[in-house]
Formats: structure tokens, sequence, C-alpha cells
């Protein structure tokens, strides 16, 4: 049974999930051992936890990570093993999902982070009332409740206790909070604003020891990248389940990984540990390969002279050797991912969509207001913003699920298909796999059902089991199995990759970027997003603000804007004066009547290299097809070189040289 040294004191703030812990001597977990139904999760395994570690915890689906999360936070039993942490130190825990029935406002339920406070506080005046009442300043009961209360003053001040609602303040507009928010009541916001208040409160409280489960699955973008400053700079030890590659990155310094049982400590962020546990593997199967020889060389000499009397006992020896020689191992890399693409896209016209004056509200709440933009066919648009600004509202709109004011159009010939953000959850729970996908297909695809589920991992007794028994993971795949059940051009993808681990996104990744039609996507992955897509229209205030270019050259855009809003000003100003000295109408048009004429002399010529062109760049795109259908084995070149980005970069010049051949030889009939 699992032994924890001390006494253990569970405090209950609000529910059993947000909890202080109070063990003599944890932050040491020595030979853990625990099974369901028998089977080993993981067996043995040993590590410390220093008070400044940022550990990511890695390993595939069902490795034990959120298990291990639970344990720590005292959630769980082991069934061998034991725990141990310094007298006094207190663990905080945020699991992935968490149902919170509260009657109070947001502001005063995050301040139950501070009970433990407020009953240190009254600890701290009772004590400082009995000194001053007495007179006995030198016996030893009066110094101890002196040296009490620097303790108890301690503690307090460390645990922020005279700024409570300052800092709460902070935290909650640093997790998408409005001030106005403050006061609204806690059960009229969404599963996910909760989840924000329930980690707010955790933060607050400034456990020594911090346990998050994918802390970030119901965050924006820009408070994902406040949270990691904030556990940048936090002042205790942090051990946290995330598939946000950057997230992990930009955070952790430590990951373990769980598996086959065991572990792997690495002292650096997940980036580091992707080429580090690749170069173990690579030495382990060296050192077996290694063995193999060895051991076929002594099999052989065995075999010769098994019956010669003067090498018996050279034999012996060798026979000796082989029963002893401890085989090497190689640990099981899991090679199983989803396998798919987009089928071809039917040609749609230039505009996709476009939205004149669309306005949105819900009752009294404004969520959009007079929007006016265009997709055009190509483009691969990322939606960003503040979760509740809007991003999959509109994105329902354009799809026509959601009535609205002004005039949204969809181009000719376009055919959507759209991943809602809760798509998973509509899914209908009785029917099985094999059925949900079954019964929508048509035609030819009905022979294909069994090979498309495959693709996506489910094959053999997964076809029978009912959507209310699969994981999060198992849904999320199932829906975007959907996806493929018809061809289009336009794909419209609320949150995809939520529940999704990084491999599968990786994949989707990559079968995006092959799509020949139109994407919009609404996601606060930037590592997924980066390289994807071209634009990013970034809502916010009612509005849309345009950008061209990649998520990345965005966020930094964005943080230079919020630091030097002077620069900007100016920039805007001198952005007025160029406007101002644009050519009159009549130059324009004889400028551009001069650069037409000038354009059909050169179209024949145009017209040859522009196809030399398309066939050279279809030859590197097909290149990198290549080497991006291989992600994990080719993932140090893809990172290297920045291939994804050059990828898009390469099919979006494809996409416009065709334009304009399409439009030359339009134009040379015409002439």
């Amino acid at each position: 049974m699992c032994q924890r040294l001390g006494p253990i004191y569970l405090s209950s703030l609000i529910n059993p999930y947000l909890c202080l812990l109070k063990v003599e001597d944890m932050h040491s977990v020595s030979n853990l051992s625990i099974h369901f139904t028998g089977e080993f999760i993981f067996d043995g395994i040993t590590f410390n936890v220093d008070d400044r570690d940022r550990i990511g915890l890695v390993g595939k689906n069902g490795a034990g990570k959120s298990t291990l999360l639970k344990i720590l936070a005292g959630q769980i039993e082991p069934n061998e093993g034991t725990i141990a942490s310094p007298d006094g130190d207190t663990v905080g825990y945020l699991p992935q999902e968490l149902k919170v029935e509260s009657d109070t406002t947001v502001f005063k339920e995050a301040l139950h982070a501070f009970d433990e406070l407020k009953k240190l506080e009254k600890q701290i005046h009772a004590i400082t009332t009995d000194i001053s009442t007495r007179q006995d300043y030198e016996s030893a009961s009066y110094m101890k409740q002196i040296e009490k209360l620097n303790e108890l003053n301690d503690r307090f001040n460390l645990k922020g206790g005279h700024n409570i609602e300052g800092d709460t303040e902070k935290v909650l507009l640093g997790l998408g909070f409005n001030p106005e928010d403050f006061d609204q009541p806690v059960k009229i916001f969404s599963g996910g604003w909760q989840m924000r208040i329930e980690l707010a409160k955790i933060l607050l409280q400034r456990p020594d020891l911090l346990l998050l489960d994918e802390p970030t699955n119901h965050l924006d973008i820009v408070s994902i990248q406040w949270l990691e400053q904030f556990l940048k700079n936090y002042q205790g030890a942090v051990m946290l389940v995330s598939h946000d590659r950057a997230f992990l990155d930009n955070v952790t310094n430590r990951t373990i990984e769980i598996t086959n049982k065991k572990i792997y400590d690495f002292s650096t962020s997940y980036s580091g540990y992707v080429k580090q546990r690749e170069e173990i593997r690579q030495q382990q199967i060296a050192a077996y390969e290694n063995q193999q020889k060895e051991v076929a060389q002594m099999e052989r000499f065995i075999e010769r002279f098994r019956y010669q009397a003067n090498k018996a006992s050279q034999v012996q020896s060798r026979v000796k050797m082989l029963e002893k020689m401890e085989e090497v191992e190689i640990d099981d890399k899991d090679t199983r991912h989803i396998t798919f693409s987009f089928p071809p896209a039917p040609r749609s016209g230039k505009v996709v969509f476009e939205g004149q004056g669309v306005t949105k509200s819900f009752g009294d709440n404004l969520v959009l207001r007079g929007l006016d933009f265009i997709v055009e066919r190509g483009d691969f648009v990322a939606f960003v913003g503040k979760n509740g600004e809007g991003k999959s509202t509109l994105s329902k709109i354009i799809v026509g699920d959601l009535d609205h004011q002004g005039e949204a159009k969809l181009g000719h010939n376009v055919k959507i298909g759209y991943y809602a953000q809760n798509q998973s959850e509509l899914l209908e729970e009785e029917k099985t796999v094999f059925q949900t996908i079954d019964d929508e297909a048509t035609g030819e695809l009905r022979k294909k059902v069994k090979n498309i589920l495959g693709g996506f991992l489910f094959s053999g007794d997964d076809l029978d089991k009912k959507v209310k028994v699969l994981s999060g993971g198992e849904k999320s795949r199932l829906a975007l199995a959907k996806l493929l059940l018809e061809p289009v051009n336009l794909l419209v993808l609320d949150e995809p990759t939520n529940h999704l681990d990084m491999r599968s996104k990786d994949i989707l990744k990559h079968a995006l970027l092959r799509f020949d039609g139109t994407l919009i996507i609404v996601s606060h992955d930037r590592d997924f997003l980066h390289g994807l897509t071209n634009k990013i229209y970034e809502i916010k205030n009612h509005k849309i603000n345009y950008f061209m270019g990649d998520v990345n050259e965005y966020l930094e855009k964005m943080k230079l804007e919020t630091l030097d809003h002077l620069d900007l000003k100016e920039r805007g100003t001198q952005g007025k004066k160029q406007k101002d000295k644009k050519p009159g109408k009549g130059k324009q048009e004889h400028l551009e009547r001069k650069e037409k004429e000038k354009n059909l002399r050169k179209t024949k010529k145009q017209i040859e290299q522009y196809e030399a062109k398309i066939e050279a760049l279809e030859s590197e795109i097909e290149h990198m097809d290549e080497i991006l259908s291989e992600p994990e084995k080719n993932a140090e070149k893809i990172n290297s070189e920045g291939l994804y980005k050059k990828y898009e970069q390469k099919k979006k010049e494809l996409a416009e040289t065709m334009e304009k051949w399409e439009a030359l030889h339009e134009q040379l009939e015409s002439d």
C-alpha cells in the first residue's frame, strides 16, 4: 500500500478537486505503482520535484498522465509506494473537466481562494489581542506567542495577504474576464469560463506544488500568453499536462515521459525531450543489434565445438553467458496515427464568402457589429481573439447556422464542411462508431466506410463501440472523419484540435496544408496555426481587424502595439498623409491603361514563363509532400528549415501563378 509520511489535512474549499494538501515530506515519489483491473498503469516509478521545477508530463493517451496528477493531488490512492514532501507544503490541482456549482458572483467566487488566509488572519488577530493584554513579557509562554505571531505573519505576507483584492483582479483580467464580468453570477457562464474561475482560484492560492491538467483547453491565445508569463515567474513548483507544444516549450524546463509503465526524466523542455528521446531509442537499437551479433557468434561457437572435448570448458562458459545475459529492450514506439487526406475540392468562384454589415446580438449582448469582409478562393484564414468576442458566432453565421442582421453571402458553387467546437458532443451517443459514418455515407463511399474509420484509428471491435463510451479524443477523431464523406471547397473548423494528441494534430495540419480549397479556422493553438494560415482576422470589440501573415508575426505585432501606442499613433498619421497623396482619378486611370497595354504585349511570353514556373512549383511541392507525410521521421528537418511555412508559401505562390496564367489565357482569347 502507499505510505504517506506524516499527517494529512484535506481542506475542500468549494469542491474536492480544488484542494490544499498539507503533508510532511512530499515532493518525493518513490517506487510508486498503480493498476486498474490487474493492468499496471505504472510500476515502481521514482522521481523528485524541486521547488522551482517546471515539469511537462508527457506520454501517449492512456499512459497515466492524469492518473499521476490525481495521485499527487490526493484524489487517488496508489497500490504501492511512498509520497513525501516538506512539512506544511501545499498542493493545488486543476483537473481537465470540472462541474462548478456556485450561487455567488465571479469575484466573490475567486475570493474563496483566500479561505486559508482568512483563517490565518483570524489567528494573527487573536494572538495580537492576547499579547497586547499580557504583562508577563519574559515568560516562556509569552515568547512562544511572539514566535507564533512572527511565523503566521511571515506566512500571511508570503501568500499575498495584504493585496487580496488587487491580486484577484489581476488574475481574473489575465485569464480573460472583463471588469463588468466580476459582479455577474458564476452560473451564467459556460463550462469553459467556469474552468477559468477555478484556475484563477488555484493560482491565487499560490500552492507550493501546482498541478494542471490541460490548462489551455479553455483559454484563448491572449490568456495562454498571460498564463505562460505567470507560470514562468511562479515561486513554487509546476507540473502540467498539455498537448500545446508551444505552451510546453515556453513554460517547462523539465519533461517526464510515462511509457511502458515506467518513466524517463529529461532536464529540458518538450522540443529538447523529443530530440533526446529519439537519440536514446537509437542507442537502444544499436545496443540491441550489437547484442544480437554477440549472441549469434556465441551460438555458432557452441554449435561448432559442442562435441569437441578440448573445447568443452569454453562451450560451457558461453552457454552460461547466454543464460545470464539480460536482453537489451527497445522501448515501444507508438506508430499508430491517423492517416487521411481531404477529397479534391470542387472549384468555387473567386469570392467564397462576403459579409456586409454583419451584426449579431444575443438579447442585450452585442457580439458583432457591422462587419464588412471577404474570403477569397484559396485563403487560409485564422479567426483569433479572446473567448467571447464572437469567433464561433461568426463561424456559425458563415455556415448558415445562426440568424443575424446584415448580408452574408456564399460565393458560386461553395460547398461547406463544418466542424463545430462542440462537434463531438453533437454525435448521437447510442449509435456505434460504424453507424455514425455509415448512416451519412452515400454512393461509392459506403464501400469505403471501414477504410475511412481505419484512417482515424477505428478498427475491429472499435467499430461496434457506442459513441457514449468513447473518450474525448476518440469522439474528436470520429467527428473529423465525418468531414470526408463528401468533397467540399470551404472548410470551417472551430477548435478542431481540442482533445487531439500531438501526433494527431500534426497529421491534421499536414492534411489541411494539402487541402486545395479555402480554410477558415478558429484555434488557440499557436504551434498548430504556425505555417498553416496566411491571413489573420482578429475579432475584437465587435469588429474585425485584418492582418496579412503568420500567427507568430501577428502575436509579435500585437505585443509591439500594446507597448508602443505613441509609435502607432505616429504611424497612423503618416499613413493618413500618404493616403492623401494618392494620384487623382484621371491620372490613376491613365496609369492603369498603360499598364494593361504593356501586359497585353507581353501576354504570350508571360504565359510561357508562368507555365515553366507552375511546373517547377508543382515539383517542389511534391518533394515537400513526401517529407511532410512522415512528420515524426522528418521532425528535425521540418522544424529546422521551417518547412510548414515554406510549404504554405509555395502553395500560395502556385495558386497565385495559376490565377495569373488563367487570366492571361482569358485575356489572350478576348483579344
